[in-house]
């Protein structure tokens, strides 16, 4: 049995008994956590909200130590090519980024600011924005986020929305999770397309455009969470489309295994399900810290427009 179809039957046989559970499943579905919530060790923490207002006055500051602009240009241009040759048309290439902060991953865990928190163990930390799928009352809900501009650039609600490439970016995810969708459930329509939310990083304030899509579930879905999940891994939004393809391209051009970020966690309550996509991410590999992040790419993407927004991404919301 392939880790993809032992993860499946694991989380469909933990929905199928109602009992409340952790789960966390990496990019490439070979590692994975299922975890009864009474039974979950003491250096795994999570936490999952909604509240918007959440913030701290403690700016922590990031050494970067980035990925050469040649270096990622080679990547870059590798996956411009397959774009030309109709391989792929969207691609979120990532890359892996030493840092230097003076702090331990349990003092960012508890400093950082985000919808969504993850320590886990000693070896990685999490803050992501950016759910993967919510479950409620027979309902299946994802949330695909693209398109990231400076809060404080003038009308940049405006401009981020007005964006020929960030338009085209966006709705190609929107695409593919509404496809997606529609591989586990029926009835599937975007219900709210293309809104702006605003985030801390660090230093400053970003507004991160996302949409709102919606599908219906037959009521036994508590013994397919397993079918569900699997279906839908890799999150479309941090590999592009057409997906399968697009996963080939991005191991080869990548040149690092992403492991457990861009993958996804969360919790079945044992009514309902909460996920989200692990972005925003920081590793302690040989004892140094590095950063995971990274854009989509598309046709109309400039190299060093799609560098600056990967190292922006590198921080610490508080």
């Amino acid at each position: 049995m392939n880790k993809k179809e032992k993860i499946r039957k694991l989380l469909n046989k933990n929905g199928s008994e109602s009992e409340p559970f952790f789960f966390m499943i990496s990019y490439d579905l070979t590692k994975y956590e299922i975890i009864k919530l009474n039974q979950l060790p003491k250096d795994i923490n999570f936490e999952l909200s909604d509240d918007k207002s959440i913030f701290s006055s403690k700016k922590i500051g990031i050494e970067k130590f980035p990925l050469d602009f040649k270096s990622y240009k080679i990547a870059f241009d590798k996956i411009q090519k397959n774009i030309k040759e109709g391989n792929s048309y969207l691609l979120n290439l990532t890359i892996k980024t030493k840092i230097d902060i003076k702090l331990s991953l349990d003092e960012i865990y508890k400093y950082a600011k985000s919808k969504f928190k993850l320590k886990y163990k000693d070896e990685f930390v999490c803050f992501s924005p950016e759910k993967f799928v919510d479950i409620e009352n027979n309902k299946i809900f994802t949330y695909p986020m693209k398109g990231t501009i400076d809060a404080n650039i003038e009308d940049a609600q405006k401009k981020i929305l007005a964006n020929k490439k960030e338009m085209a970016e966006h709705t190609m995810v929107v695409d593919l999770l509404r496809n997606d969708l529609s591989i586990v459930s029926s009835k599937v329509r975007v219900e709210k397309f293309r809104y702006c939310e605003k985030i801390s990083a660090g230093k400053k304030d970003l507004l991160q455009v996302s949409s709102k899509i919606k599908g219906e579930l037959n009521s036994d879905w508590k013994s397919k969470i397993g079918d569900i999940l699997t279906s839908l891994l890799p999150a479309g939004s941090i590999t592009g489309t057409p997906k399968i393809k697009t996963v080939e391209i991005l191991k080869d051009v990548e040149k690092y295994d992403r492991d457990y970020y861009t993958g996804i966690a969360g919790i079945f309550d044992g009514e309902n399900l909460y996920s989200f996509v692990l972005i925003r991410f920081i590793e302690k590999i040989q004892n140094e810290l590095y950063y995971k992040s990274g854009g989509g790419i598309t046709c109309d993407s400039d190299a060093i427009l799609e560098y600056k927004e990967a190292l922006d991404k590198i921080y610490i919301p508080t």
